[in-house]
């Protein structure tokens, strides 16, 4: 048996006039379907879809019992998911589990993704008066919330990158040697990055190189900041709040909970008696890292081969999918990431794309790895 999962709920489309055509009419450009979920994660399910029809109308019949699984939540914490699985594992049971919400490297060298970071979010408060105030009356006699979230934000980081929360790092292992020398044959380097991000410089922690940070070393992000007046012209108050979202990627053994309590406990630490903090935990998922020399990826490794003409190299991925480490401890079968989007199809931006080669190549890829898997 082999289930494929799947999710259909997209990111919000914001900025909204950044959009070439509109997100949720799919158009063709260039070889590219330009739509909100064409690569992540309309398109990729899809891809399966296809693989299934199209085996079935060539030879009536499929190689291994398969069974879909698509959901609507992934986007925001995959929340009902957790409780689906567990409560229906019986009927979802599987020797296989294939995800396609990943991507390769580029449209002629596939990738598998063999490991994912968890995740553990959160929004921080600070609140300094009960009201917003008068500057010209207060100022300079109460403590401005924008004032003290930034001091603390300032210090969730060292200098040179690492995070500054203790305890942070405690449980993370160091890669072993042959991990890095398979990490280390991505030809992903420091040049790339600057390319497809566009600033002057790296950052982050020292001791590691890009491809290690990204998918093999935990961060901890500031993803958003507010607080007082924004609106135009001029409005001179002191903020009563301000507020903050933190996301901390995680690694193996690090658990989103205990990380999300550490974060608490440092910011509490840290907080001046003029300002009182809330820290509110949004959401967590748990880090997944599968074998690369099982015989569920291998095979999967043979049908890129076959439909590709290149073998695939091996990667940890940044981000995370929350349904992996649910069926990888809830149904104890190996979970095979399989993706085929681009590193620019602007996931989570505008004019997200699907590169429709790959569509076709992806088509071609599962039609082969639900015949390998015969032999795996």
């Amino acid at each position: 048996h082999l289930l494929f999962y799947g999710h259909y709920d997209v990111q919000p489309v914001d900025p909204l006039d950044e959009w070439l055509t509109p997100p949720f009419s799919p158009t063709v450009r260039d070889d590219n379907l330009f739509a909100r979920g064409a690569s992540d994660d309309k398109g990729q399910t899809f891809i399966h879809v296809k693989a299934v029809e199209a085996l079935l109308a060539t030879t009536g019949a499929l190689p291994v019992n398969v069974k879909f699984i698509v959901e609507g939540e992934e986007e925001s914490g995959g929340k009902t998911i957790g409780t689906y699985v567990p409560a229906h594992a019986d009927k979802l049971r599987a020797d296989v589990c294939l995800v396609s919400d990943t991507g390769i490297l580029s449209p002629d060298q596939p990738v598998i993704t063999y490991g994912l970071r968890g995740m553990w979010y959160g929004e921080i408060t600070v609140t300094g008066p009960a009201t917003d105030l008068h500057s010209g009356l207060y100022g300079g006699t109460v403590h401005n919330a924008n004032q003290a979230l930034a001091e603390l934000l300032a210090q969730l980081h060292t200098a040179d990158g690492r995070v500054a929360v203790p305890g942070f790092y405690d449980l993370v292992a160091e890669l072993s040697p042959a991990e890095r020398a398979e990490l280390d044959k991505l030809p992903y380097r420091e040049a790339e990055l600057l390319r497809e991000t566009g600033v002057p410089q790296p950052y982050g922690e020292p001791g590691y190189n890009v491809v290690e940070r990204i998918g093999a070393r935990p961060t901890l992000e500031i993803n958003g900041m507010w607080g007082g007046f924004i609106g135009e012209g001029a409005k001179t108050v002191i903020p009563s709040k301000a507020h903050a979202k933190l996301s901390c990627r995680l690694v193996p053994d690090q658990d989103p909970a205990r990380i999300g309590q550490l974060v608490r406990d440092y910011l509490h630490q840290l907080a001046p008696a003029t300002v009182t903090v809330e820290v509110r935990d949004l959401h967590q998922g748990v880090a997944f890292v599968a074998p690369i020399d099982g015989p569920a990826i291998r095979a999967a490794a043979r049908a890129y081969a076959q439909s590709f003409g290149v073998e695939p190299l091996f990667m940890r991925g940044g981000g995370g999918i929350p349904i992996v480490s649910i069926l990888d401890s809830v149904l104890d079968a190996p979970v095979v990431l399989m993706g085929f989007g681009l590193p620019d199809d602007n996931l989570h931006a505008p004019n997200e794309k699907f590169y429709l080669p790959n569509f076709y190549r992806g088509i071609a890829t599962s039609v082969a790895y639900l015949r390998e898997l015969t032999i795996a």
